[in-house]
Order: C-alpha cells, then sequence, then structure tokens
C-alpha cells in the first residue's frame, strides 16, 4: 500500500475583491495533531470558526473523560441566567447554586438569606 494521507493547500494572499490586503496570511489551521482545517472566505471569520472549533475537538479527545463541574451565570436582554453543568453533561436552572468543597456551608447562607426579588446591595453577609 503506497502512502495514506491528505494535502491541504492554500495560498497566503487575504484579498478584498480585486485588492490584496495581506500577503502573508495563514490559511491552513491546526485543529489537532491528525487534523488541519483549510479556510476560504473572510479571513477573520475563518480565524474565529477555527478557534471555536478547537477546543470541541480537545474535548472530544477526551472521550467524555472530563471531571468539572461548571457554574455558568450570565445576563442576556430578557433577564439573567445561572446554571449548572455537571460532568456527565446534565444541568440544572436555578435561581442560586454551589459547587465545590465548600458548597454545603455556602448553600446554608443562600438558604438562609435568598428571597425572590433579592436585589445585589440588600445581599449583604
Amino acid at each position: 500500500m503506497g502512502w495514506v494521507g491528505v494535502i491541504l493547500g492554500a495560498d497566503t494572499r487575504a484579498t478584498a475583491g480585486p485588492i490584496v490586503c495581506d500577503k502573508n496570511c495563514e490559511k491552513i489551521h491546526y485543529m489537532v495533531p491528525n487534523i488541519y482545517c483549510r479556510g476560504a472566505g473572510t479571513a477573520a471569520d475563518t480565524e474565529a470558526v477555527t478557534d471555536m472549533l478547537n477546543p470541541q475537538l480537545q474535548l472530544h479527545r477526551c472521550q467524555g473523560h472530563v471531571q468539572v463541574a461548571l457554574v455558568l451565570g450570565g445576563v442576556d436582554v430578557t433577564e439573567p441566567h445561572l446554571h449548572t453543568i455537571y460532568p456527565h453533561g446534565s444541568t440544572n436552572t436555578l435561581p442560586f447554586t454551589t459547587m465545590g468543597s465548600g458548597s454545603l456551608a455556602a448553600m446554608a447562607v443562600f438558604e438562609s438569606k435568598y428571597y425572590e426579588g433579592l436585589t445585589v446591595s440588600s445581599f449583604a453577609i
């Protein structure tokens, strides 16, 4: 059997119509040791998409053996959101949450002090 592989080729020019904006633009992106990605289109968008995909590939390499739980919080145009994400993939959406070695003590504080409509200024420990 002969050589088995893939050849990706690209020029190094970033263009805007007929104008060459950059003569040294990387268009082949490293993903993981056996995967590279060739981009075409807006150079910044290609870079952004490959940057988003790379962490997903790293997680895939872990084969589900990621031992981390997360608390994810933020605010969108409608309201604040608070979520927990567990290592096996389940999620919860809660008004308050705790995680880690101090979670029991922190939960006691939240359970005794939290009420619906609580403001930041009224929550003082």
